[in-house]
């Protein structure tokens, strides 16, 4: 079955032209706070400000490595901590190293909804995946919005009065796009999703790309991909103002709020329905369930990964079948140094071969979501892949950490 598409030939540029048209009038709070800090929805903060002042809140950060370290995240913590001294924060870090908004669409209702107090989403929610779908996934802007649009619509859909606030942080491509005078295609895709359902931005990348060429600081003071404590204190104060303006005067305007209930999808196909699915939903030939002996495979494993059962493979001929209802399915793999390619069908289509193994995975089991199908119509489908053979000899193996499907609305 072709996949769809739904930006297909948009441009850049005529997207986000026609996402400001979406909500021309409808967010009239959106405003500049400070350079490069945009405020959208300020009544959802107005709400969680509520939430903590009675003693609880639950605070979380999805992300890859640069959420995942001790950077800007605890400083944050803090901050809230300062400002809220009798409150009970439940804080969840959900930062998961080199991976992508994809990614996080998938796992956002199992690392952070379901890891909430009180039977619903966070209170005050805080997102970054421009850096690591620029040089980690290589997404185009279809990618991009898929992922983040995902990540949105199940947040939203878990708390409707979520107070979200997305950081675009900062690596060499994105601010020598910036100093092109383009856009960088991450936060293109981002940012019209922001504008899309008026959630408050932070960025990054463009701040320091400006100071660094006014000379007020330069790249190693801040400290490379993953900042340094003057980096990450940067990072934090951005935030920061960027609360302490949405704070200072509660909104009461609730008639202003945007619904993600009831705003459309940005595009269609995005995976705000994603999530996991059982091995045992899987038909395979090839596969065991097993804790691989990590010490006797090449390659360096994260400790996080270390200890959980995987659906493994270790020949070419493997194959893994799922039949779902949804439109598109996908696979969490640790792709190592032994990963090679798949050959994988849709609905019984021609195959179509999709590497496995990254550029990143030479020498380390590298965590990342293989999208075997999307653009599907929702409905039932059954998608194949087949581990291929290595055209060198050498040894194959593909490792499942989860299999997920996106059902679609």
């Amino acid at each position: 079955m072709q996949r769809r598409t739904f930006i297909g030939a948009l441009s850049a540029g005529a997207l986000l032209m026609a996402t400001g048209s979406i909500l021309k009038g409808a967010d009239a709070s959106a405003g500049e706070v400070a350079k490069n800090i945009i405020r959208r929805q300020p009544y959802y903060f107005t709400v969680a400000d509520k939430k903590f002042r009675t003693g609880k809140g639950n605070v979380a950060f999805l992300g890859g490595s640069i959420t995942e370290m001790d950077g800007y995240r605890p400083m944050v913590c803090e901050y809230l901590k300062k400002k809220y001294p009798q409150t009970h924060f439940n804080f969840i870090d959900a930062g998961v190293s080199s991976t992508c908004s994809n990614l996080g669409a998938f796992r956002v209702d199992e690392d952070v909804i379901q890891r909430c107090e009180g039977g619903k989403g966070p209170d005050l929610f805080f997102v970054e995946y421009a850096v690591n779908d620029n040089q980690d996934g290589f997404f185009n802007l279809e990618q991009s919005i898929r992922g983040m649009e995902g990540v949105i619509r199940r947040i939203k859909a878990a708390n409707p009065d979520a107070a979200i606030v997305m950081t675009f942080f900062a690596n060499i491509p994105l601010m020598e796009k910036y100093r092109a005078g383009e856009i960088p295609t991450s936060i293109q895709a981002h940012t019209a999703v922001a504008e899309h359902y008026g959630i408050s931005t932070v960025n990054v990348a463009k701040e320091l790309q400006e100071e660094i060429d006014a000379g007020n600081t330069t790249w190693e003071i801040y400290g490379d991909v993953h900042p340094a404590p003057r980096g990450n204190r940067m990072v934090a104060d951005m935030i920061e103002k960027l609360l302490d303006y949405v704070w200072r005067v509660p909104a009461t305007c609730s008639l202003c709020a945007i619904r993600s209930s009831e705003v459309e999808p940005l595009d269609p196909y995005s995976y705000g329905t994603a999530g996991w699915v059982d091995f045992d939903a899987a038909q395979t030939e090839g596969f065991t369930r097993e804790i691989p002996d990590w010490s006797k495979i090449p390659g360096a494993l994260r400790e996080r990964f270390a200890g959980q059962e995987l659906l493994c493979a270790n020949e070419p001929g493997a194959t893994f079948s799922l039949t779902f209802h949804g439109n598109a399915a996908g696979l969490y793999v640790l792709a190592g140094p032994d990963s090679w390619k798949i050959d994988v069908s849709v609905d019984g289509g021609a195959p179509t071969c999709m590497n496995v193994v990254h550029p990143y995975s030479g020498g380390l089991h590298y965590p990342r979501l293989v999208v075997l199908a999307d653009g599907l119509a929702t409905g039932e489908h059954r998608v194949t892949a087949r581990l291929c053979e290595n055209e060198e000899g050498e040894p194959v193996a593909l490792r499942i950490l989860k299999i997920g499907v996106n059902r679609g609305e």
